[in-house]
């Protein structure tokens, strides 16, 4: 792609053009955009995810540029280690995963072993190979130990989960904490953790997250009903903790040995902490149409109901900072899928976004 922020380059500190970089989950919603940054930074990037029945548009953006396209399932070890000695990637992000509370319920051995038997399988094949210099494996921010209390929550509250999904993401930071400690540290490898907190941007087309249910019902001229209109998540654009991850590998990358191989938090600002109801009400609003109702009595599988990011760790030592309000995301979300509907070129959209948010 011609155009490059140079904002971007400015950020991460290292460059990583020509660099070998692989992305796993480059076929979902985040690792789509990612994939799109990386190729922009002129990184050669390699993606690996599984065969998803969900529609996937982003997809079609970022298989031209790759220099792999993989599909492959991070639970099969042997050829996931074998797909990354042969990719040799320099730098490695780790997204693959099963992402849904609900789904977590349904499947939970799936989300057990793809979320956490699948993050070891990676951890090995990177251990095993020189070329690997820096790794950033996601997780979320429902991996802390929901108390429902007020204040934010910290890199050094405790882990821990009540669904299946929360539960694997805890041990996901558990299981890093402890390859970092007992080998890639020593190997001279920079390992750390990312949690971001409620992503929305244009291209998520995930069954039970609020913005892709919104879209679907507005469009079919049916009214989006909500679980817990009550419930507070830290909602943020997309391109927000992606900006994270890219700094952070850039830290890793030129300190591998130094205070940045640790769990990091990319949340929003105090404005994007907001009930879904209100999310809900203000995305109907810039989309244009749309009606919004909440279930009267329902029985739903438990969900923490008050859920904030304390983001001051990255603030003050990786220099990152949130860029975008609630409200313009949920604009530039706004302008995605209307866009999307009516046929228009996407790549340009985004493009456009990108340069957008680096500028500001």
């Amino acid at each position: 792609m011609e155009f490059r922020p140079r904002a971007l380059d400015d950020m991460v500190g290292t460059s990583l053009n020509g660099r070998s970089v692989l992305v796993t989950g480059h076929t979902g919603f985040k690792g789509a955009w990612l994939s799109l940054l990386l190729s922009m930074q002129k990184a050669r990037v390699s993606g690996l995810s599984f065969d998803v029945e969900t529609p996937r548009p982003l997809h079609a953006l970022i298989s031209d540029p790759l220099k792999d396209d993989l599909q492959l399932d991070i639970r099969d070890a042997p050829a996931l280690a074998g797909a990354i000695e042969r990719i040799a990637p320099e730098v490695v992000f780790h997204m693959a995963a099963q992402p849904l509370v609900r789904d977590s319920y349904r499947v939970p051995l799936e989300t057990w072993t793809t979320n956490v038997i699948g993050t070891a399988n990676l951890l090995e094949a990177c251990r095993k190979i020189d070329c690997v210099k820096a790794v950033v494996v996601v997780t979320t921010d429902k991996c802390y130990e929901n108390r429902e209390w007020l204040h934010p929550y910290r890199e050094i509250d405790r882990l821990g989960g009540h669904d299946p999904y929360s539960a694997s993401k805890a041990c996901t930071e558990i299981l890093t904490a402890s390859y970092r400690a007992s080998y890639l540290k020593q190997g001279g490898v920079g390992l750390a953790t990312a949690r971001a907190g409620n992503v929305i941007g244009g291209g998520d087309f995930a069954t039970d997250r609020l913005i892709p249910d919104a879209v679907r019902a507005f469009t079919a001229d049916k009214p989006l009903v909500l679980r817990n209109p009550l419930a507070t998540r830290p909602w943020q654009h997309v391109l927000e903790p992606l900006s994270g991850y890219l700094l952070l590998a850039g830290k890793l990358l030129s300190e591998p040995a130094g205070a940045f191989d640790t769990a990091w938090n990319f949340g929003p600002d105090a404005d994007g902490n907001a009930s879904v109801g209100s999310v809900a009400e203000r995305f109907a609003a810039l989309f244009g149409k749309g009606h919004v109702e909440s279930l009267s009595a329902h029985s739903e599988p438990h969900e923490a109901g008050f859920l904030q990011l304390d983001s001051s760790r990255a603030k003050a030592l990786l220099g990152w900072r949130t860029r975008w309000s609630l409200d313009e995301a949920l604009q530039h979300a706004a302008d995605w899928y209307r866009a999307w509907s009516r046929g228009e070129d996407i790549a340009k959209l985004m493009q456009r976004q990108i340069g957008i948010y680096f500028a500001d």
